[in-house]
């Protein structure tokens, strides 16, 4: 079955379809023919991958749901890895967000019948994330809610901290800003008693840096979101960690949308001069500098130095993508827009002594 799976991996370069009837004959084998639990494991990941490669929603479902009877023969801590590895595939096919809440809440009925309870709080903290995206957030609040009682009797910490920290970002997309910042002060008491994983620490930091932002006080926003974009800095190397090449590329978007914001705080402290100094802050900010959003955001810089009204709206226009589609950026842009214009007249009139209004 080792040379099969090399084939399979092999034709996956070539002939996708070819790699999934390979991988399938692995992974649904007959007991008689003596194949490992590893190299079962191995062609269910690899299946996975290729369909998310394959930006094939449906074939990812049918996998996942096709794959039970492979993962009641194993432990159930390599089981719930497992299933949270394959659910974790949809977040690379476009489009297909609302297939992976069906899959998710299948798999949480599937927990619940073989009496998984690990497993199930793991898949519904997933499911409110989900929720989240999908802007469900009353379906988020009341899943949290069943949560929190939960882990708080196991005193479970580590999954606290993820649960405050989706309560936190729930909060802020309902313009709460009290319960977010008081869920994520919940989140951070839960870290500081255990090990924080940096990928995890990285996302309370940006949860920390954005409700700053929120309350206007940029210059703390922007140490928070400069730890974010450190924290992240091995993860985001697949090279350098036992990650696959999607969540690295993950790790890395969360990178940039840091740094995003850290040219944002720069420009809403009126310090656009300052971000040319940013790209020497080591090679994590190098590499973005030819990152579209990066580049829209150097141009609005440049129209606020400039106290150019005209050029604002130009750069909102020529950018408006990665300008509108991040909320954070959109918002302070907004107000950004007021005081361009009182600067913009204050530019007018600068020359002269007196001014009549008529």
């Amino acid at each position: 079955m080792a040379s099969q799976l090399a084939q399979a991996h092999e034709a996956a370069k070539q002939s996708p379809q070819q790699a999934v009837e390979l991988y399938n004959s692995v992974l649904f084998a007959d007991k008689a023919d003596n194949v490992t639990m590893s190299d079962r494991e191995t062609a269910l990941l690899a299946l996975a991958a290729l369909y998310e490669q394959m930006q094939d929603a449906s074939a990812l479902t049918t996998l996942i749901n096709g794959s039970q009877q492979f993962l009641v023969t194993i432990s159930k801590a390599k089981s719930s890895k497992l299933i949270r590895t394959l659910v974790d595939r949809f977040n690379g096919i476009s489009g297909a967000l609302q297939v992976q809440i069906s899959t998710c809440k299948g798999m949480l009925d599937w927990a619940k019948t073989e009496n998984r309870e690990y497993l199930r709080q793991a898949l519904e903290t997933r499911l409110v994330s989900l929720y989240l995206d999908s802007h469900l957030y009353t379906d988020a609040l009341a899943l949290i809610s069943q949560l929190l009682s939960e882990l708080k009797k196991l005193d479970d910490r580590m999954q606290l901290v993820e649960v405050h920290l989706l309560e936190s970002r729930v909060y802020m997309a309902l313009k709460n800003l009290p319960k977010s910042r008081a869920a994520l002060t919940s989140a951070r008491t839960a870290a500081n008693s255990i090990y924080t994983p940096p990928p995890l620490q990285a996302q309370l930091d940006l949860q920390s840096g954005t409700l700053h932002s929120d309350e206007g006080d940029f210059k703390t926003a922007y140490s928070y979101f400069f730890e974010t974009m450190e924290g992240l800095n091995v993860y985001a190397n697949s090279k350098s960690v036992s990650e696959s090449a999607s969540a690295a590329a993950s790790y890395e978007q969360q990178q940039l949308q840091a740094f995003a914001y850290m040219i944002l705080c720069k420009i809403m402290t009126q310090q656009p001069d300052d971000i040319t100094s940013l790209f020497a802050t080591g090679k994590t900010a190098a590499k973005f500098r030819d990152r579209q959003t990066v580049v829209a955001l150097q141009t609005v810089a440049k129209a606020q130095k400039q106290r150019s009204l005209a050029d604002f709206e130009k750069a909102l226009n020529e950018f408006r993508n990665e300008l509108q589609s991040d909320e954070l950026i959109r918002t302070h842009l907004s107000a950004l827009y007021d005081t361009l214009m009182e600067q913009n007249l204050l530019r007018l009139i600068e020359p002269y002594s007196r001014v009549e209004i008529t």
